[in-house]
């Protein structure tokens, strides 16, 4: 052991043996896994020096001790304990001990560092595991479960991350919602109790609640400043996030898959692997966590990581079902002109028998209706291309309609309680797909490989999910396996997603379930972005874009200029404002072009133009939110700035108007305080400038006073003006 940590560990001449330092650039956590002892926590905060290590583990370890993975049916762990099993002989009682620790570096600097426990009694280990990278400051962790008892072990608790946390006035933040509504944030104050935040879905798990959350340790949280934890579950099902704040004066966070009808037999010999739970700490408040996970999501978790995302058209609610090839090709031509880069076919392009007119029939047949699309979909890559653009396409292939020829030649795929009637979902007609039955699987790869390997130009799809989980049965598992479905149903998606990344490197792909049901970090590395919510209304958009950007940065959020009104809110808003808010992501359109009025043509077409500009900073730039919507003072703001600081970004929307209403003057942050800034509005529609306009300030400046921003436009069309201001400034770094 001393050898390894000699050569692993940072602070390996005064740790003693046992004694674990994980450490990134701007953290550490220590823990103390001595060998015949449980594994306990000692500390997880900044970046420690060497000469503190020891004195911190002198005084912090043992006093008192707190587990680093708690374990049911042992009684130094109270309450508050994380691994749940029954034995092979029926015993719920487990006591770990470490047998072993050891940290190994990687060529490419990241080190696993993974400490082994055993029960006392029984042949049963529990592994946990932690993975540090060089580059950010957030830790990996994950649990690995064995056993060679003489049967299988049950497992009834399971989670990815046990955390102690020193009580005081702490706060939970956390992201809530519902469809139209996601990614709304809630903050509350941590009081003696439990609180648990869970999803249920059974396929998506992000719509209702987020499966992240952060704990703010020096009161109500702050954007920019206070010592804050982040912690995010990567997986892709039901999660149960818990925060147990008992007798002690140690809150227990404690992460990992939902157990609730999920108990699990492991068999002699089967390892169980828990999903990764990630971690992050940061004195720059909420902002400064979430952008510890953006760096961390965009070198190490997401696909395309160094692709700046193309500027799209989707068909949906420009079109809705009603897929015609003249107006799609007028579509396209329509987009190209306004410089887009994409056009992506969404639903209603497919079914014979059943051909897709509606939400009832249709899914699971796919191929194309010749009624709709005489040319097919290889003609509109064709057109597509001759027109200068990529072209991209809808699928839902985990689920199918009662009315379709899948259906009809597998009724037995789909998930349906043993003896019962299947329970349906959208249209009165889906059901989900049983992706634990290895048919299934392939049936899924195959959809997504037919298409592409019928239509090679296809560059971009549209993978969505639009129904949750309301039966619980699997026709596949046997009787006994019956609880294993949420689990084999995640494990099989994601064997279907690894296959698809294999053969389909380049192809880009949206996670859409239902609007933002699939915003999570375990789905990320298939997948390209996700659809933020079906609801575009900007002013709603501000709010549900700020929450979910607590944990996934600008790239992986689409957020798209719609109608006006809106078609989910019925608000009328003026089309600076729409183009405005979804200029702060990856920018798209989703709309009939051919109902725009002229003038929104032409300011689309220059802010496309513009935003290419800028792209790089936003979607690549490291996000520091300035004013959030939240806190009721009528204004929001954020800005994004490049990692060299010589480029930035800044977004300030107006959220309420109130005549004779102050708003607060927002200060910038994130820029270098001796670089000089020249000012730039874009989309500007004024008829005189900006004050600040073409003016050069520091960077301590911006970020000691930051600008004054004009409660409404004045332009000289009184058609343009509205209640609904908004302002983006471009700051670029001059020469001195």
């Amino acid at each position: 052991m001393k050898s390894l940590l000699t050569t692993f560990c940072l602070a390996v001449a005064t740790v003693a043996a046992g004694q674990l330092h994980i450490s990134t650039p701007g953290l550490s956590l220590l823990l103390d896994a001595e060998k015949g002892s449980p594994l306990e926590y000692v500390y997880f905060g900044p970046k420690l020096s060497e000469a503190d290590i020891p004195s911190v583990f002198a005084s912090e370890a043992h006093t008192p001790a707190y587990p680093a993975y708690g374990v049911g049916g042992s009684p130094a762990y109270g309450q508050s304990y994380a691994l749940a099993a029954r034995h092979a002989d029926g015993s719920l009682a487990t006591d770990l001990r470490v047998e072993s620790s050891a940290q190994t570096k990687a060529a490419d600097g990241s080190v696993t560092t993974r400490v082994r426990m055993r029960d006392t009694l029984y042949p049963f280990f529990v592994d946990v595991c932690y993975l540090t990278h060089p580059d950010c400051d957030v830790v990996e962790t994950w649990t690995e479960i064995s056993h060679s008892e003489p049967s299988a072990v049950t497992l009834t608790e399971y989670p990815s991350l046990y955390l102690p946390v020193r009580r005081g006035n702490v706060w939970l933040s956390h992201i809530s919602g519902a469809w139209g509504n996601e990614g709304s944030l809630n903050t509350e104050l941590l009081k003696p109790g439990v609180k648990s935040i869970r999803n249920r879905d059974g396929i998506r798990n992000s719509q209702a609640a987020q499966a992240e959350l952060m704990l703010s340790l020096d009161g109500k949280p702050d954007e920019r400043s206070g010592r804050t934890i982040g912690a995010a579950l990567c997986y892709s099902g039901n999660f149960d996030l818990s925060v147990n704040t008992d007798l002690s004066d140690r809150h227990k966070l404690i992460m990992g898959i939902d157990p609730a009808n999920s108990a699990y037999s492991l068999a002699t010999g089967e390892t169980f692997a828990t999903p990764v739970a990630a971690i992050s700490w940061s004195d720059r408040g909420t902002s400064g966590v979430s952008r510890n996970f953006h760096r961390w999501g965009r070198r190490h978790r997401l696909s395309h990581p160094d692709e700046p995302r193309p500027v799209l058209l989707n068909s949906w609610e420009g079109i809705y079902f009603d897929v015609n090839e003249p107006v799609v090709e007028k579509m396209m031509q329509d987009i190209a002109d306004m410089g887009g880069e994409l056009f992506v076919l969404d639903d209603g392009w497919f079914g014979s028998k059943y051909p897709r007119d509606n939400d009832r029939q249709g899914l699971g047949d796919w191929v194309v209706d010749p009624r709709k699309l005489p040319d097919g979909i290889g003609g509109l890559v064709d057109s597509a291309r001759d027109k200068g653009l990529r072209f991209g396409l809808w699928i839902e292939p985990e689920m199918v309609n009662s009315y379709s020829e899948l259906y009809e030649a597998h009724p037995d795929w789909i998930i349906k309680a043993p003896g019962r009637e299947p329970v349906y979902g959208r249209g009165g007609t889906q059901l989900v797909l049983d992706l634990g039955n290895p048919e299934v699987q392939q049936h899924v790869f195959d959809v997504f490989d037919n298409i592409l390997t019928q239509y090679p130009g296809i560059s971009y799809i549209k993978w969505d999910a639009n129904m949750n989980l309301k039966d619980h049965g699997s026709q596949y598992l046997d009787a006994d396996s019956q609880s294993h479905l949420l689990i084999e149903w995640h494990r099989g998606f994601e064997k279907v997603l690894k296959r698809i990344r294999a053969k389909y490197p380049d192809v880009a792909v949206q996670a859409c379930a239902s609007g933002g049901g699939r915003a999570n970090w375990g789905i990320l590395p298939y997948f390209d972005e996700f659809w933020v919510s079906d609801n575009t209304d900007p002013l709603q958009r501000v709010y549900m874009q700020w929450g979910t950007s607590y944990f996934f940065p600008a790239m992986t959020m689409a957020q798209h200029i719609s109608a006006s009104p809106c078609h989910a809110t019925h608000r009328a808003t003026p089309i600076k404002y729409r183009v405005d808010v979804a200029m702060s992501g990856r920018l798209g359109i989703e709309l009939q072009p051919s109902q725009m009025t002229p003038y929104e043509r032409e300011f689309c077409g220059k802010a496309i133009e513009v935003y290419k500009e800028i792209r790089p900073t936003v979607q690549l730039g490291d996000q520091y939110r300035l004013h959030s919507p939240y806190d009721g003072d009528g204004v929001a703001a954020l800005m994004y700035v490049d990692e060299p600081r010589d480029h930035a970004v800044f977004f300030w929307y107006k959220t309420e108007d109130f005549h004779n209403h102050h708003y607060p003057r927002v200060t910038m942050d994130g820029l270098d305080p001796d670089k000089m800034y020249r000012v730039t509005e874009l989309n500007a529609i004024d008829a005189k400038p900006l004050a600040c306009e073409g003016k050069v300030f520091s960077g301590r400046y911006l970020m000691d006073n930051g600008l004054e921003m004009p409660y409404r436009h004045y332009p000289a069309d009184t058609d343009l003006m509205s209640d609904y201001s908004s302002r983006v400034l471009r700051l670029d770094a001059i020469n001195q």
